[in-house]
């Protein structure tokens, strides 16, 4: 009866976990650039998310274009590039010049 009951116990615990994690990981997650992060690291970070994917909102007349200043672009560079791929917390560092956020940049 007591393995019984520990086994039972060890399984809700292992449910409930994986339920928090889910919840945590459901939470939207963006990728900006660090308000300290020089303009020529900005312009690094464009150019190489910009390789990578499509950055065609950044173009004038584009949805994102405005403001037009590099580090609201190289933050949305950074974000597609991130959101592209996977969502991982390493594809954000660029050179440590990355910073996650659950607060959406756009409101």
């Amino acid at each position: 009866m007591a393995v019984q009951l520990s086994t039972s116990v060890i399984l809700l615990l292992a449910f409930l976990s994986i339920g928090t994690l889910r919840s945590v990981h459901a939470q939207k997650i963006w990728c900006v650039a660090k308000p300290s992060t020089s303009e020529a690291t900005l312009l690094e970070n464009i150019n190489f998310a910009c390789s990578q994917v499509d950055c065609v909102i950044l173009q004038k007349g584009g949805a994102c274009y405005s403001p037009d200043n590099v580090f609201n672009h190289a933050s949305i560079a950074m974000n597609l590039y991130f959101q592209s791929k996977g969502g991982n917390n390493w594809n954000c560092d660029f050179k440590s010049s990355g910073l996650l956020t659950v607060s959406n940049p756009s409101e």
